[in-house]
């Protein structure tokens, strides 16, 4: 299977399992020197209207891509397993 990342980031995934729409994909992990695709990510739910942050990533393996269709990605996985925390950024005080 050959797909272009830009094309790849305008699709929607979606959970086969439980028809689950998990969101859009945002980036892909490359396993190096080799150049293989590992997983793709998708960052999770926003919470309460965007103010505060995002959910969990998900970080789903390659291997549970079942198809890429013209707008959707089907991924066949169990949604907690592939859940990963966001680090959150560390605030550095101000120096005056």
């Amino acid at each position: 299977m050959s797909v272009k990342l830009s094309n790849l980031q305008c699709k929607e995934v979606i959970c086969v399992a439980d028809g689950r729409r998990l969101g859009f994909v945002t980036d892909v992990l490359i396993e190096m020197p080799e150049g293989k695709v590992t997983a793709i990510v998708v960052p999770g739910p926003s919470r309460l209207m965007g103010l505060g942050g995002r959910r969990d990533d998900f970080i789903i393996p390659w291997s549970s891509i079942q198809k890429v269709g013209p707008d959707i990605v089907l991924v066949d996985i169990r949604v907690d397993a592939c859940r990963v925390p966001r680090s959150k950024p560390k605030l550095t005080p101000l120096k005056e």
